[in-house]
């Protein structure tokens, strides 16, 4: 099994040190971190792999208690994979709902684009928002 030093880490999932450290103090890991024979940590492919969800998972606004959650369920083992489905369905209905969100702003957004422009060509953009 192949392993990775923690620079390796940041430099493959974006995350700094700093915030590897913290995953790890809370709980968002599926397997404790190992440590060489010096102390230092050292990862593998599937820390690699959990990690890069986790970035996914905080981009898309799932909150950390949900992925210690996740985190937990999965050292547990096999046994709560509805559990596990539970929360990604919840995850995955909020993400949808603000994508629809997103996109009902970005419609806006784009019209009044379209509205600045057509004043700004014609120069009649001073008027606008009295």
């Amino acid at each position: 099994m192949t392993e990775l030093a923690i620079g390796q880490v940041t430099a493959r999932t974006g995350l700094s040190v700093h915030a590897l450290r913290f995953y790890e103090k809370e709980g968002l890991l599926t397997a404790p971190v190992k440590r060489d024979a010096n102390g230092r940590r050292v990862y593998t492919e599937q820390d690699v792999d959990w990690l890069v969800n986790c970035t996914k998972f905080r981009a898309s606004g799932m909150p950390l208690a949900t992925i210690r959650e996740f985190a937990g369920l999965v050292r547990q083992g096999p046994g709560n994979e509805e559990k596990r489905l539970e929360l990604l369905r919840e995850h995955q209905n909020t993400v949808r709902e603000r994508i629809a969100e997103l996109a009902d702003c970005l419609e806006l957004i784009s019209r009044k684009v379209e509205i600045y422009e057509e004043h700004v060509a014609r120069g009649t953009a001073d008027g606008l928002w009295r």
